[in-house]
C-alpha cells in the first residue's frame, strides 16, 4: 500500500543529503532533493557555486566568462527557467550565422547551412563550393556516385567523411565545427551520438549527402541556431538555484572541498579539507568533474577505476570588452569557427553582435570572447599572465574578425579556464559511461551527476541530474 503522502515527507524530514560539487548538475540534484522536504547540504570547493555558469565584470559591464547559452532540445532547461522564475529574461540570439577562417585561398567565408556537423547536403551549393572550390566540390559529389552504403553504420565521423566527400570537406567543414563545439577531431567522434538518425539515414539513402538531406529537410537554420539565453547572462541562473535552495532549506557551502567518503552505519560520512567536521548524511550526490568524483567514489564501487581513462580537453575563454567601431557591421557574423591548426584559437563569439542584452549593456563598446584549447591540445594562453593571454586573445580577435584591432581599442579583460568534460560524442564514451553508472548505482545511498556522465551541455546535464535525484530520493523515501 502507497504510504500517506505526509509519512513519506516526514521519511524525508529524516534524510539528510550531502552534494559534493556545487556546478549546475550539483545545484540541480540538490534542489530535486529539497522539494520533498530532503535536509540537503552542498559542499563546493571553489569560492562561488555554479561551475561554468560564471559571470564576471568587465569594463563595468557584468557579462557571462562562462557558458553564455542553453541548447533547446528537450525542453528541460528552459522549464527549470521557468521554474525559477526566469521565463521572461529568456532572450534568442541574433541572426547571422557563423564564418569560419584559415581556408587556404580565401581566408574566411560564412560556415554553410542546412547541414549536419558542417556537413553539407549539396556539395555545389553556393556557399559551400566557395569553401571547397570546385574540385573539392565535385570530390565531395563523388559520394552520390560511389557504391551504395547498403549498410550505412559508421562508427567514426571523420573516417566517414573522409572516405565519402574527401579531405577537403573533412578539414574545412567538419574539423571547424567539432573542434569548436566538442573540442574533439571528427576522427574521436561517434556518428550515432553527434548526429542521432545519420546512420539509418545512410542505410536508407546509401549516400552521405543524401542521408544530411534527409536528416535535415527543409530546415535552413544556421548551425547551433537552436540556442536560448538570459538577459543579464547565464549566471543567473546558477544564483537563482542557490536562492531557490535556501528558501527550500538548502545549505550551499562555498571554499569547502570533500576528500573522503566512508560508510557510517547504513549511511554516509563525509569528510572534508580543514578543520570542519566531517558531516554524516543518508545519500550522497557526488557532482564534481570525472576525476574527483572517481577518486571518491572508486573505494566503494566494485569496478570503478580511481582515475579517468582520458582526461577532458582544457579550456580557456577570454573575453573582451573593445571600444571599436569598425565592429559596429558585425564583419562576420556572431561567430567565427576555425580550421584546425590555422590560428591559435579554435572559435569567436561576438557577443555584442549575438545578444541585443550584451550590446545594451555594453553601450556602444563590443564584447567578444576568444576560446583556446583543444583534445590534446593545452590552451594557447596558460602558460601566459592576464595581460599577455588578453593580448594574444585581441590579435587572434583581429586576425578572426579581419579587422585591424590595435591595443589601444580594449578597455578592459576577464579570463575563465576550466576543464571540459570528454564530448558524450567520443567513441567508446557511451559503453564506459554506462559501465561507470552501473557500478555507482549498485552502492546504496550514493550517487553520481555531471557532464562526465550526461555529456557536455546544460540540455544534458540538468535532465540528468534532476533524473538521478529521483532515483535516489525515490530509494530513500519508500525504503
Amino acid at each position: 500500500m502507497t504510504e500517506p503522502l505526509e509519512e513519506l515527507y516526514a521519511h524525508a524530514n529524516g534524510t539528510h543529503v550531502v552534494v559534493v560539487g556545487g556546478g549546475v548538475s550539483g545545484l540541480v540534484a540538490a534542489l530535486e532533493c529539497a522539494k520533498v522536504g530532503m535536509r540537503v547540504t552542498v559542499l563546493e570547493a571553489d569560492d562561488r557555486a555554479g561551475g561554468v555558469l560564471r559571470a564576471g565584470e568587465v569594463d563595468g559591464v557584468v557579462l557571462d566568462l562562462g557558458a553564455e547559452s542553453f541548447a533547446t532540445r528537450g525542453g528541460a532547461v528552459r522549464r527549470l527557467v521557468e521554474e525559477l522564475g526566469l521565463g521572461d529574461d529568456v532572450v534568442a540570439p541574433a541572426p547571422g550565422g557563423a564564418w569560419v577562417a584559415g581556408l587556404p585561398g580565401i581566408g574566411a567565408a560564412p560556415l554553410p547551412k542546412g547541414g549536419v556537423l558542417g556537413i553539407p547536403a549539396n556539395p555545389f551549393a553556393d556557399d559551400v563550393r566557395r569553401i571547397l572550390g570546385w574540385g573539392g566540390a565535385w570530390r565531395a559529389y563523388l559520394d552520390r556516385l560511389r557504391p551504395v552504403l547498403t549498410i550505412g553504420h559508421a562508427h567514426s565521423l571523420g573516417r566517414l567523411v573522409r572516405t565519402r566527400l574527401g579531405a577537403k570537406a573533412l578539414d574545412r567543414l567538419v574539423a571547424p565545427v567539432t573542434s569548436g563545439v566538442y573540442s574533439a577531431h571528427p576522427d574521436d567522434i561517434d556518428p550515432d551520438v553527434a548526429a542521432p538518425g545519420l546512420n539509418a539515414a545512410l542505410t536508407r539513402t546509401g549516400s552521405l549527402t543524401g542521408a544530411v538531406a534527409a536528416v535535415v529537410g527543409e530546415r535552413t537554420a544556421a548551425p547551433g541556431g537552436a540556442v536560448l539565453g538570459i538577459r543579464g547572462g547565464m549566471a543567473r541562473l546558477a544564483d537563482a538555484l542557490v536562492d531557490r535552495l535556501a528558501v527550500l532549506g538548502g545549505d550551499v557551502r562555498t571554499g569547502v572541498a570533500a576528500t573522503a567518503l566512508e560508510r557510517a552505519g547504513g549511511g554516509w560520512r563525509v569528510h572534508v579539507a580543514g578543520d570542519d567536521a566531517p558531516l554524516d548524511a543518508g545519500l550522497v550526490v557526488i557532482a564534481t568533474s570525472e576525476a574527483a568524483a572517481r577518486s571518491l567514489i572508486a573505494p566503494h564501487a566494485d569496478g570503478l577505476a580511481a582515475a579517468p581513462a582520458r582526461p577532458g580537453p582544457e579550456v580557456e575563454i577570454v573575453t573582451l570588452v573593445l571600444d571599436a567601431p569598425q565592429l559596429d557591421a558585425r564583419p562576420r557574423g556572431t561567430g567565427v569557427l576555425t580550421v584546425p591548426g590555422s590560428h591559435t584559437a579554435k572559435a569567436l563569439t561576438h557577443a555584442t553582435a549575438k545578444w541585443q542584452w550584451v550590446a545594451d549593456a555594453a553601450a556602444g563598446r563590443h564584447v567578444v570572447r576568444v576560446s583556446f584549447g583543444t583534445q590534446g591540445e593545452a590552451p594557447a594562453t596558460a602558460a601566459l599572465d592576464d595581460d599577455a593571454a588578453a593580448a594574444l586573445a585581441l590579435a587572434e580577435a583581429s586576425a578572426l574578425l579581419g579587422v585591424a584591432l590595435p591595443a589601444s581599442a580594449l578597455r578592459g579583460a576577464a579570463r575563465a579556464r576550466y576543464t571540459q568534460a570528454q564530448p558524450a560524442a567520443t567513441l567508446g564514451l557511451r559503453a564506459a559511461t554506462d559501465e561507470a553508472r552501473a557500478a555507482i548505482r549498485a552502492v546504496d545511498g550514493l550517487g553520481a551527476v555531471g557532464a562526465w556522465l550526461s555529456g557536455t551541455g546544460l540540455a544534458q546535464v540538468v535532465p540528468d541530474a534532476a533524473a538521478e535525484a529521483e532515483r535516489l530520493r525515490r530509494g530513500a523515501l519508500f525504503s
